[in-house]
């Protein structure tokens, strides 16, 4: 009990002391021409489908129901981030980076997604898959074959980079003092300031950043008081990570002319479509936005899973629109299109 209640003074201090900086979309000078071209990093909040089918819930029922119609690989019932950014951009959603083989060039002009679901920019517990640096690996490979794209496709280009926890959820796991949190983190950032250098570096000059959602909102947490509150103490965590992130984007954008980086701001927009009353245009009004969609009848179980009779141990609400969240961690496709509603004129003041 000591060391959580040093760990609670430690973050209420930085939070007050360090500033509780709004987390705004930051503006940079990206230019005047919306990117043509989209290339992600990340994690299930972006992946459109790079896991194999037999090592991901996003292929099973219900993940898909409402796009597009059966399990595509995204972790919601239909689209996700990437998918309304590139909207946003004017661009079809980029193809996962495992099915390049069966894409044609149209599609392909489009850019590639990198991200894989569960990932972290370190390696996440008990996950083989690609963490962030194996993903750029694979960018810089398909890059230098030439191919594909070539090194005048890039200053064009869009980088998205999507960070959403699971380094924390590891941490978590493998039962680290708390104390050790605050330390974590910034390695946590300090990683994406190197990831995200690193991308510049190999031509993208145009890069944007998530900034942390809100931790403690999440349904995984919120479950313990019926989906009616969020976690004040893990929401200032969150914060204590984006203020740091805003530290690094300083940085970065102070070593490049014009400046180059931007955070996208997940944090407040999500906040906001909670807080929706209805006079957030194009953002949906959901009636307990914390409370999830789709979920295991039992604790032991979650959305998706049937037992060996495949009969199902899940259950899905009536009207998935009607759900800010899918599933304990996922906003459902109407989440993602009100948090993107909510980012709309943030996103055209960059590129436009």
């Amino acid at each position: 009990m000591e060391s959580l209640n040093l760990f609670i003074s430690f973050f209420l201090f930085s939070y007050f002391f360090l500033g509780a900086e709004s987390d705004h979309l930051q503006h940079s000078n990206l230019g005047s021409l919306r990117p043509n071209r989209l290339f992600v990093f990340g994690d299930s909040y972006v992946d459109t489908g790079n896991i194999r089918k037999s090592l991901s819930d996003s292929w099973k029922i219900p993940y898909g129901i409402t796009f597009p119609q059966k399990p595509s690989g995204r972790f919601s019932d239909g689209r996700v981030a990437t998918d309304f950014l590139a909207r946003y951009m004017g661009i079809k959603s980029p193809i996962p980076y495992t099915w390049k083989g069966y894409a044609g060039k149209e599609r392909l002009s489009y850019g590639m997604n990198y991200a894989y679901g569960g990932t972290g920019v370190f390696t996440t517990k008990d996950n083989p898959l690609p963490n962030m640096t194996t993903q750029i690996d694979y960018f810089q490979r398909v890059v230098a074959a030439g191919n594909i794209y070539s090194p005048s496709d890039l200053p064009s280009s869009l980088a998205l980079i999507s960070v959403a926890g699971n380094d924390y959820g590891t941490f978590i796991a493998l039962q680290r003092p708390l104390t050790e949190l605050p330390a974590f983190i910034k390695q946590v950032v300090d990683q994406i300031e190197v990831n995200a250098r690193r991308i510049y570096k190999l031509g993208v000059k145009k890069i944007a950043i998530t900034s942390m959602q809100p931790l403690g909102c999440l349904p995984s947490v919120t479950v313990f008081t019926s989906f009616q509150r969020c976690n004040a103490t893990d929401n200032i965590s969150t914060n204590l990570h984006n203020f740091f992130l805003h530290k690094a984007i300083s940085r970065l954008n102070s070593e490049t002319k014009p400046s180059t980086f931007v955070v996208i701001d997940h944090y407040n927009a999500f906040l906001t479509v909670f807080k929706n009353k209805g006079s957030e245009p194009g953002a949906m009004r959901f009636g307990n936005p914390l409370e999830p969609c789709c979920v295991g009848i039992d604790s032991k179980h979650d959305c998706s899973n049937v037992d060996e009779k495949s009969e199902k141990k899940y259950k899905v609400c009536e009207d998935p629109k009607g759900a800010f969240f899918w599933d304990i961690f996922h906003p459902s496709e109407e989440g993602w299109r009100s948090v993107y509603s909510v980012l709309h004129k943030s996103l055209k003041d960059v590129w436009i």
